[in-house]
């Protein structure tokens, strides 16, 4: 028997329950082998793990139900209950990472995105490297979402080394946040899907949710949190370093990168290429590559990484014949 206690944040007790406790009432008979009780502003879920995981999920959906529209009928439950009935007699329920808005379900499309899923469980520290359309990032993203609702961690850190990619920062207008606000806006984005807007704002105000350029990790100790440092080819070898001995206790962190997109000055090595190789053989740390077969944006986006991927290659092997028929004595006098 494993029991899981639920605080209400932000939520009239009665107007959640309904009258008479009619919306537990609907929960508690969709699940006759867990026992739910509601006291003061917790709800108590008593039974085996896999199910009370069931209704943990299913009360994150009305919660999100709640703080959009306000309130939560009891046909509003019948609705929810109604549709997690097929996946819950489905083992594909233990796939879903987290429920977004509007009916959003956030879950491993392909078998590496699961692989990465599976990596983030066993393991406090991920790296996830794959070309970009994959996922790598917007996994991430939800597997620190469910997290905090999971009340796993206290906290989402989320950060990018402010490397600019063809731009220059100094002339767009604005102040820095302004200025780094666009750049950050894949990760808004992944939030938005997730969080519904009053209180992903209210989570940003409080800082539960922080978004922010690696640099201002410098100096910190990042516990009770879920961090993810994305982009992480565009980081120095002290950048990346600065921030792996950033982590604290009870912390999970994820570090996506695509190698193939670096943009650093010329001359200047990635962080993220040497400390694969540095870390390779360290317990406690998982390693998943994602290939151009996860591309789940449109279908040309595939077709483009194979291109360039196959230019690459012929690139290498063009390098390769010329070097050989140099030979090792070629240049010399």
């Amino acid at each position: 028997m494993v029991e899981k206690v639920i605080t209400l944040e932000n939520i009239p007790l009665l107007d959640f329950l309904g009258a008479g406790n009619e919306n537990i009432k609907q929960i508690s008979d969709a699940f006759p082998q867990s026992k739910i009780i509601s006291r003061g502003n917790e709800i108590r879920i008593q039974g085996r793990a896999p199910e009370i995981l069931r209704i943990n999920d299913l009360l994150n959906m009305l919660f999100q139900h709640f703080h959009r529209f306000g309130h939560l009928s009891p046909d509003n439950v019948k609705e929810y209950l109604a549709l997690e009935n097929a996946p819950f007699q489905n083992d594909e329920v233990n796939d879903v990472i987290v429920y977004g808005n509007k009916g959003l379900v956030v879950k491993p499309k392909s078998a590496n995105q699961r692989k990465l899923v599976d990596a983030a469980f066993k393991n406090d520290l991920v790296f996830a490297l794959g070309p970009a359309g994959t996922g790598k990032t917007y996994i991430a993203v939800a597997l620190a979402v469910r997290a905090l609702k999971n009340r796993e961690v206290k906290r989402i850190i989320i950060t990018r080394p402010a490397v600019e990619a063809g731009e220059n920062l100094g002339f767009l207008p604005g102040d820095l946040q302004e200025k780094l606000d666009p750049y950050l806006r894949p990760i808004y984005d992944a939030l938005s899907d997730m969080v519904p807007a009053e209180k992903l704002k209210y989570y940003q105000e409080t800082r539960v949710i922080e978004i922010a350029p690696l640099a201002y990790m410098r100096g910190r100790t990042l516990h009770d949190a879920f961090v993810l440092l994305d982009e992480a080819q565009n980081t120095t070898s002290e950048q990346i370093k600065m921030f792996l001995t950033r982590m604290g206790p009870n912390s999970k962190v994820i570090i996506t990168g695509d190698q193939t997109q670096v943009d650093l000055p010329n001359r200047q090595k990635s962080g993220l290429k040497e400390a694969l190789r540095i870390l390779k053989d360290v317990k406690g740390i998982g390693i998943v590559n994602l290939s151009g077969k996860d591309v789940i944006r449109h279908k040309l986006v595939k077709s483009i990484i194979e291109a360039y991927d196959r230019e690459e290659a012929e690139k290498l092997e063009k390098r390769d014949a010329y070097n050989s028929r140099k030979g090792p004595d070629a240049g010399t006098a």
